[in-house]
C-alpha cells in the first residue's frame, strides 16, 4: 500500500480555478448586462456566419468579425470588473490591472490577424470571382451594424475607452476627421459629433455598413461581383489601421515602458526633489504605466547624514504623488568619510599593527659593510667619492594611514591589513643617528617630509 499523506491540499486544475473566478464576476450585479449582451452576441455571430456562407460575400465576413471583435470587448470589459473585485496577493503584489492591459492586447491583435486572413482570401478571389447573391446581404449588414452600436452606446468599456483616447489617431479617423471640420464649418451644430475626433469603433462600424451598402447596390445594378473583393480589403484595411495604434499603446504598457505624454511632468517633479533640504541626490529612477491610467515607479534618494529620513521621504512621496500612484522610495544617508593621514613620530598606543596598512620593508645588509658617511657598501678597490649623500630614507618620519574609519565598500579599495613579517630590523645602528624603524605607508604618492644633512638636527 502506498503511503497516506494525512491533511494533504487538493490541487485545483484550471478549468476550476477559471470556474472559481467566472462565479465572483458572475455574483456581481454590474456584470449580468454583459453577460446578456454577451449570449445575445454569440447568437448574432451564428446567424452572420449562416448568411455569409449562403451569400458567398467576402465582404459580409470581413464584416462579421467586427461583430466577433465585440464578443472580445465584452471579455474584456467581465476581466475589468473581476479586477476591480480583486485585491493584492504576494504573487501579484502591484494588483492585477496588468490582465485587463492584456486583455486589450490580445483582442486588437486578433482582430489584425482576422484582417490579414481577410486580405489573403480577398486575394485568391481576384483571380477567380465567384458569383454573390444579395439575398440576405443587406439583412446582414443592417443587423450587425445595430447590434455593434447598440452594444458599444449600452456598455461602458472602460478598458477601450481610454486606449482609444490615449492611443494615436488612425489614418481613417485623420481623414474624417478633415472632412468634418469642412462640415462644421457649414453646420457648426455637427462639431461636438465628429470632432475633436470620432469614437474609432463607431466609425469602423459606420464605414463597413457604407462598403456593404455601395456592394449591394452595384451587384444589384450591374452584376458587378470584383466589388464585393474590393469592399473586403477596404474593410479588411480599416480594421487593420484601427486596431494598430491600439496594439502599439497597449504592448508599451505591456513592456513597462514611460508614457510619453508625462516625461516632461516627471522631470519637473524630478527637479523639485532634488532641491529638498537634505537631498543631496536623486538617482536610478523609473516610472512606468501599471495599468491604464495608472503610474508606478521607483526611486533613490541620497541624503545628507544629519537629514531627518522620515521628513525627507514625506516630502518625495508628497511631490511624487500628484503622479505615480503606486511609488517605491529608497533612502540611504551620505556615509562617504574621506581617511585621515598623519605624519610625525608614531606615538607608542599607534604601534597595534591589525589597525594600520603597513610594507614590510626588505632587511638590510650587515652594518659591518656600510659606510658611516654615504650609506653604502664601502669596496676596498673603489676610490672614494666625490660627494657625501645624506640618503633620504635615514631620517624620514614615518607617515602611517590610520584604519579606525569604516570606509565604504565598492570604491575599488583593498581592505585587510598587510602582512607585516620582517617590519623591525634590529641591529641597523649607525654611529651617531641610532636605530630607526622601518614603517612605510601602502600609498606611494603621499608627501612626506625628510632629514637634512646635519645629524641629530632635523629642518623642516
Amino acid at each position: 500500500m502506498g503511503t497516506i499523506h494525512l491533511f494533504r491540499k487538493s490541487q485545483k486544475t484550471i478549468a476550476s480555478k477559471l470556474t472559481q473566478e467566472f462565479r465572483l464576476v458572475a455574483a456581481d450585479r454590474r456584470s449580468w448586462k454583459i453577460l446578456l449582451f454577451g449570449a445575445i452576441n454569440l447568437i448574432c455571430t451564428g446567424f452572420l456566419l449562416m448568411w455569409c456562407s449562403s451569400t458567398n460575400s467576402i465582404a459580409l465576413t470581413a464584416y462579421t468579425y467586427l461583430t466577433i471583435f465585440n464578443l472580445f470587448s465584452l471579455i474584456t470589459c467581465l476581466i475589468s470588473y473581476w479586477v476591480m473585485m480583486k485585491k493584492p496577493s504576494p504573487a501579484y503584489s502591484f494588483g492585477f490591472e496588468r490582465f485587463e492591459v492584456l486583455a486589450v492586447f490580445a483582442s486588437t491583435v486578433l482582430a489584425q490577424l482576422g484582417a490579414l486572413f481577410i486580405l489573403k482570401e480577398s486575394t485568391e478571389r481576384f483571380l477567380e470571382q465567384p458569383e454573390i447573391h444579395t439575398g440576405r446581404l443587406l439583412v446582414g449588414t443592417f443587423v450587425a451594424l445595430f447590434f455593434n452600436l447598440f452594444t458599444m452606446l449600452s456598455i461602458r468599456n472602460k478598458p477601450f475607452a481610454y486606449v482609444s483616447e490615449a492611443a494615436s489617431t488612425s489614418w481613417l479617423q485623420e481623414h474624417v476627421a478633415d472632412l468634418s471640420r469642412s462640415l462644421c464649418g457649414i453646420i457648426p451644430g455637427l462639431s461636438s459629433i465628429f470632432l475633436p475626433r470620432m469614437n474609432p469603433f463607431v466609425l469602423i462600424d459606420l464605414a463597413g455598413a457604407f462598403a456593404l451598402c455601395i456592394t449591394y447596390m452595384l451587384i444589384e445594378i450591374n452584376n458587378y461581383f470584383a466589388v464585393d473583393t474590393a469592399s473586403a480589403i477596404a474593410i479588411a484595411l480599416m480594421t487593420f489601421g484601427t486596431m494598430y495604434p491600439m496594439s502599439v499603446y497597449s504592448g508599451k504598457v505591456l513592456l513597462q515602458t514611460t508614457p510619453p505624454h508625462v516625461i516632461g511632468q516627471l522631470d519637473k517633479l524630478i527637479r523639485e526633489v532634488s532641491t529638498l533640504d537634505g537631498v543631496l541626490e536623486v538617482r536610478n529612477e523609473h516610472f512606468w504605466t501599471l495599468g491604464f491610467g495608472t503610474l508606478a515607479g521607483s526611486v533613490h534618494v541620497r541624503i545628507r547624514r544629519d537629514a531627518n529620513e522620515q521628513m525627507v521621504l514625506a516630502h518625495v512621496t508628497n511631490r511624487l504623488y500628484t503622479l505615480v500612484c503606486t511609488l517605491t522610495v529608497q533612502i540611504f544617508k551620505d556615509d562617504w568619510i574621506r581617511p585621515t593621514l598623519t605624519s610625525g613620530p608614531i606615538a607608542n598606543n599607534m604601534l597595534n599593527l591589525p589597525d594600520h596598512h603597513i610594507i614590510p620593508m626588505p632587511p638590510l645588509k650587515a652594518t659591518d659593510n656600510l659606510n658611516p658617511v654615504t650609506s653604502t657598501p664601502a669596496k676596498p678597490t673603489s676610490p672614494p667619492p666625490e660627494f657625501s649623500f645624506n640618503t633620504p630614507g635615514k631620517n624620514m618620519n614615518p607617515v602611517i594611514l590610520l584604519n579606525t574609519q569604516t570606509r565604504p565598500y565598492g570604491l575599488g579599495l583593498n581592505h585587510g591589513s598587510v602582512p607585516y613579517s620582517s617590519v623591525f630590523n634590529q641591529g641597523l645602528g649607525i654611529p651617531g643617528m641610532g636605530a630607526t624603524q622601518g614603517f612605510r605607508t601602502g600609498f606611494t604618492n603621499v608627501p612626506s617630509r625628510y632629514g637634512t644633512s646635519t645629524r641629530g638636527q632635523p629642518q623642516p
